[in-house]
């Protein structure tokens, strides 16, 4: 481990300047502008992105090679009604955190790497190469009108990076003890089953959808997708929903809905996990329908350059070797693995979405230290 004096630029007020901004997906309310503000002084074009309601931004520093790119999103989760010790967006500082919506993530990730890059800057403007963030809006909602639209600019622009850096929250026990060389494909579908809606008294002028939607249940509950492989968990199937639209106790329902939700690794494709729902269901109820929405293919990026100067970083400025992991839920490398490899790194997530969000001071620091080594290692 090497020993280190701490970041010269502290990320401490950007990312509360950030928490600030009630950017509950897909409302902007100034964040972009937060990121903006920290770039322009440094020398970066800045591209406002609008697609459709979502607000995005691609800036870029230098026009050579290698092009580094950090992704991230400026929109949170809702607070919820109640339960804070804080405001969510006052971004509090108490106990050695800073607190508030977004304070894991992603906000404290993005004012990491803004601090970190001001400090590379400083020691190196004339560093080869060229450095880019993309910063969306729309990572927490539907993901239509965010990173994948960019992307799209991008490469119509000229602006392909070499390869990508994802801000999300990967630690946990301690800060860089995991990053995510890949992720799982997901894919949500809806099952409806019709029926004959009537009274229970008169079964026989009735269809009642529920016993088919049962054993559609269990045979989907039976299915083995896998066993894993060496870099994934199996496959996993979970029924997320299962209702249907009366509310009386005597009438049985015109139909039966359940909708599940499959994570899945790179041994399938969405549209293959699909089929294999639609077949089963059709062979107990043919009438039924099946609905799908394919969030994102599982991906890996292979051992490699980024690999080593991620490592690298971490060890020098932690002292630890991180695991690498394809775990926990998705991420926008889901559409930057398309155009060049691609690591998630970022604050510990024991609280993302929870009540008092919250990331350690100390951890800020610490991550600008990684993030700035990082870059110095890309660009030299």
């Amino acid at each position: 481990m090497t020993e280190a004096a701490g970041p010269a630029t502290d990320p401490l007020p950007i990312a509360q300047a950030l928490i600030r901004c009630r950017s509950v997906t897909p409302a902007d309310d100034g964040a972009l502008g937060v990121v903006e503000d920290a770039l322009r002084p440094l020398g970066f074009a800045c591209h406002r992105l609008r697609f459709g309601e979502v607000e995005n931004l691609f800036a870029r520093r230098g026009t050579g090679a290698p092009h580094f790119c950090y992704a991230g999103h400026t929109d949170v989760v809702p607070p919820g009604d109640k339960g804070w010790t804080d405001d969510p967006f006052a971004a509090a500082v108490r106990d050695g955190a800073l607190h508030g919506r977004g304070a894991c993530d992603m906000k404290g990730g993005i004012a990491a790497f803004l601090a970190g890059l001001a400090d590379f800057i400083e020691a190196r403007p004339d560093h080869t190469g060229s450095v880019s963030l993309l910063i969306t809006g729309d990572e927490e909602g539907l993901a239509v009108d965010g990173t994948v639209r960019v992307l799209e600019w991008m490469a119509a622009n000229g602006h392909t990076p070499d390869m990508a850096l994802v801000g999300e929250p990967t630690s946990r026990a301690r800060l860089g003890d995991i990053v995510k060389i890949g992720r799982r494909g997901t894919v949500n579908m809806w099952i409806t089953v019709p029926g004959t809606q009537g009274h229970v008294a008169y079964p026989h002028r009735t269809d009642n959808p529920i016993p088919r939607l049962g054993r559609i249940l269990t045979a989907l509950g039976a299915l083995h997708l896998d066993d894993g492989t060496g870099a994934f968990d199996a496959s996993n199937l979970e029924f997320t929903a299962v209702g249907t639209p009366t509310k009386a106790t005597n009438i049985v329902p015109g139909a039966a809905t359940a909708q599940l939700n499959i994570r899945f690794n790179d041994l399938h494709r969405g549209e293959e996990l699909v089929e294999l729902v639609r077949r089963t269901v059709a062979q107990i109820a043919p009438a039924a329908r099946v609905e799908a929405r394919i969030s994102g293919e599982a991906f890996l990026t292979p051992p490699g350059p980024l690999h080593e100067l991620v490592t690298q970083a971490i060890r020098e400025e932690t002292g630890i070797t991180p695991a690498l992991s394809t775990s926990g839920g998705t991420s926008d490398g889901r559409f930057l693995i398309k155009l060049c490899p691609v690591i998630d790194l970022g604050l510990p997530n024991a609280t993302m979405h929870k009540l008092d969000e919250a990331a350690a001071i100390e951890d800020l620091h610490k991550l600008t230290a990684i993030y700035a080594r990082i870059i110095r290692s890309a660009l030299g």
